[in-house]
């Protein structure tokens, strides 16, 4: 056989060589879930890559088994070349097995690894035409190799279970949204937003959205008639919760549509009301908003009464509050649960105490942390673990702000100031 032949078949063999490599690479590179995309639209070789990947046992037999082949039968083909025409001579035999060595590297290797990695999808779809009908072919080889690496993971414990292969990969809520975030070339940013959002749903509990009791319309059924009619009249909800004398004691909820059906036949009174409201429904304090969202959906309710550990009624919290967690405000607040924004000529903001740390972060761009108080009031107390006067100075997470009224043992007008200007606050005494 003359030089000349045996040279090309040595290039042929890394050539082959270089085509296993690439497979290998292309097969555990490409993207799981685009390549189950490709199959559920009718794609051929993705349904075919999607079953040689679901068995990556033989995949990778069959593919090592002819990488390691075709190597092995290059170097013997050196050895043979140097054999032949250098009679034995150890230096030649020494340049041969560093020639060799470097091809098989470059070309058999690195390269196709480099380029299967940039190209995964174009490599493996194709390659899947070829290894299919291969495995079919050396199966009994492939089955009687795979006994003894069987046999060796169960010697040292390592035997994967069944149902975790290649296509079984699990993601986490954080990967999630790294693919999301990532995705915004594709995803319009109001629903990437949107996404991110539905995601935080089981982080965030009825807590963060409730409306405080002392921001709530309700209507005392021991009140006069005249004070429940124009009471009606004048709200600016359209469900609102019934107490007997005192607030803690709430007795049911009222739409007022329904109400108002009834006012054909003169004054509302609270007769009336105590036929047409429903039970209360309560929430336990802690719910997440994605639990309360399906209890919301299961029981069909749209307002629930949260309560504490103690049986206490802390506020209320709609269906409408958690909708819009998801896509952003959509209605108009009443005047009493509406937050006060008043920007003044300095920069400074002007907010008041009963505002939720959550709408100051998500409305004006602040970092206050959300692990604590869920209102700037309590934020405020638990800093000083006192009630502070007028014209006290803090900072807080870095922003300097100032009480400006406090009443009825709460903070109820905060300034505070931008991070950009320099200001000194007092000292609490």
């Amino acid at each position: 056989m003359s030089l000349h032949i045996m040279l090309i078949a040595l290039v042929f063999l890394l050539i082959l060589s270089g085509f296993f490599s690439l497979s290998e690479t292309s097969m555990m590179a490409i993207n799981r879930y685009r390549l189950r995309h490709l199959a559920k639209q009718g794609h051929r070789g993705a349904r075919l890559t999607v079953k040689l990947l679901e068995n990556t046992d033989r995949l990778l037999g069959v593919i090592l088994l002819g990488n390691n082949l075709l190597n092995t039968a290059s170097a013997t083909l050196v050895a043979v070349i140097i054999a032949t025409f250098f009679t034995h001579d150890d230096f030649a035999l020494l340049i041969g097995t560093i020639a060799v060595t470097f091809a098989i590297l470059i070309f058999s290797e690195i390269t196709p690894k480099v380029i299967a990695a940039a190209y995964p999808e174009r490599i493996a779809l194709a390659a899947s035409y070829v290894l299919t009908p291969l495995l079919t072919i050396c199966y009994p080889i492939v089955w009687f190799v795979n006994l003894f690496v069987s046999g060796l993971l169960i010697l040292f414990r390592l035997k994967p279970k069944k149902g975790e292969g290649e296509l079984e990969q699990k993601i986490s809520t954080e990967e999630l949204k790294t693919l999301v975030l990532e995705g915004g070339h594709f995803i319009q940013h109001k629903h990437q937003s949107m996404l991110l959002n539905l995601f935080d749903l089981e982080t965030i509990t009825v807590d963060d959205v409730i409306v405080p009791r002392s921001q709530i319309e309700a209507i005392d059924l021991n009140a006069d008639d005249d004070v429940i009619h124009t009471q009606l009249l004048t709200c600016h909800h359209t469900r609102l919760p019934i107490y007997r004398e005192r607030m803690d004691n709430i007795v049911g909820i009222v739409h007022v549509r329904k109400v108002l059906n009834q006012m054909q036949g003169g004054k509302i009174t609270a007769t009336t009301l105590e036929k047409v409201m429903r039970k209360p429904y309560f929430i336990p304090s802690g719910t997440s908003l994605f639990s309360q969202l399906q209890l919301f959906q299961e029981n069909q309710k749209r307002v629930g009464l949260v309560v504490d550990e103690y049986g206490e009624w802390m506020g209320l919290v709609t269906l409408e509050d958690i909708i819009e967690e998801i896509i952003g405000e959509f209605t108009t607040q009443a005047p009493t649960q509406a937050s006060t924004f008043l920007k003044q000529e300095d920069g400074s903001i002007i907010v008041e105490g009963s505002t939720l740390l959550r709408d100051l972060n998500r409305k004006l761009g602040f970092q206050f942390p959300l692990d604590g108080p869920k209102t700037l009031n309590g934020l405020i107390l638990e800093y000083f673990e006192d009630i502070p006067e007028a014209g006290t100075g803090l900072n807080i997470a870095g922003y300097p702000m100032e009480i400006i009224q406090t009443k009825n043992r709460v903070v109820k007008t905060v300034k505070i100031f931008p991070v950009s200007i320099e200001t000194e606050a007092k000292n609490p005494e």
